[in-house]
């Protein structure tokens, strides 16, 4: 029996996250589902809108919002990819609230982000927030630093981590 597994992200404004979510999710024939917050952040507006200080402060803080219930039970899933824009260097808020909501012992975790030129420590957060997890190749997935939807990773790229990523499974 094949392992099951999970596509799992938190896309914000443009859905730049998504879109690379989506592409994994087709590649390894997974379950797809993304994390969503109980309220909705401000809309982007750029580097001086609301939610960038928000989202600063909440990075600051070790804030956890409350995220809606998931349409699948990760648990039962033998495999779990995870997607995050970068905020601040790190995860999004709503992706550590998801992080520490499961059981990670027993599961293998592919961990990916975008970020718009400044990755931070993403991929080592979402690692040490699976404590038990054994990890598949990693993706950081560049986009313009201006927040809009102009992907800087090559596609030739992306389709070699996904194909990595395949052939490891």
């Amino acid at each position: 029996m094949g392992k099951k597994i999970l596509v799992v992200c938190y896309s914000f404004s443009n859905g730049n996250t998504r879109m690379i979510a989506k592409q994994l999710q087709q590649a390894l024939g997974a379950d797809y589902t993304e994390i969503e917050t109980v309220t909705p952040y401000p809309a982007y507006g750029g580097f001086n809108s609301k939610v960038v200080s928000q989202g600063q402060r909440e990075v600051d803080e070790g804030f956890q919002p409350e995220i809606k219930p998931l349409s699948v039970n990760v648990a039962d899933y033998d495999v779990v990819a995870i997607g995050t824009p970068t905020w601040w260097y790190t995860m999004a808020p709503a992706v550590l609230t998801f992080l520490n909501a499961n059981d990670w012992s027993q599961k293998t975790v592919i961990p990916f982000m975008t970020h718009g030129g400044w990755p931070g420590h993403v991929i080592k957060d979402i690692q040490n927030g699976c404590v038990g997890a054994k990890f598949l190749p990693d993706m950081k997935i560049q986009f313009d630093s201006q927040g809009g939807s102009n992907m800087l990773t090559s596609q030739a790229d992306i389709n070699a981590w996904i194909e990595r990523v395949t052939k490891a499974i």
